[in-house]
């Protein structure tokens, strides 16, 4: 094969592997790794919530603000879930967030609740980890991040600032 479509054809591979382009800059995290996030560490889920009403509230939500939907799957016995959750809550990647997402977290319990959620997203069978973050168009209610939902689901091994960063990607 000559160079230049090996080249071609590894820029095109490139390309499909990696989210979308991030158009907005990702914020600059205070925060050098997960040990200098608040502790202990939020239980963002609500084992009691109806995930539905959830969802469906914050579309309405994202609808009318002009931004995307973040549904953050996951459970409160997840520590990359919680470190997810330790991160958005730091001021400036919450800044981040708050203006260019409508974040709805909800519980999956032990993979045993909620899956209707991710089935409508056209996420089938069980999650492959969690956090499971959807990345949702409200207006056409179509998952934008169809492939890439799971790549939280080993936060520990990254660190907030590449959390920041995979947010910023899917920003709009």
């Amino acid at each position: 094969m000559p160079a230049f479509r090996f080249a071609a054809l590894a820029l095109a591979t490139l390309a499909l592997a990696a989210p979308v382009a991030a158009k907005v800059a990702a914020p600059r995290v205070s925060a050098a790794s997960f040990t200098n996030l608040a502790s202990p560490l939020p239980l963002p889920y609500d084992e009691k919530a109806n995930a539905d009403a959830q969802v469906a509230a914050a579309r309405n939500r994202a609808l009318k603000t002009h931004k995307r939907l973040l549904i953050d799957l996951g459970g409160n016995w997840c520590l990359d879930c919680r470190l997810l959750a330790g991160t958005i809550d730091l001021p400036e990647v919450k800044r981040f967030v708050d203006a260019h997402f409508v974040v709805v977290t909800v519980d999956i319990g032990r993979f045993d609740k909620n899956g209707q959620i991710a089935a409508r997203y056209g996420i089938k069978g069980r999650l492959k980890g969690v956090p499971a973050v959807l990345v949702v168009d409200p207006r056409t209610n179509k998952l934008l991040n169809a492939g890439h939902e799971t790549e939280l689901s080993d936060a520990r091994s990254a660190g907030p600032q590449a959390l920041a960063d995979w947010l910023a990607g899917w920003a709009a």
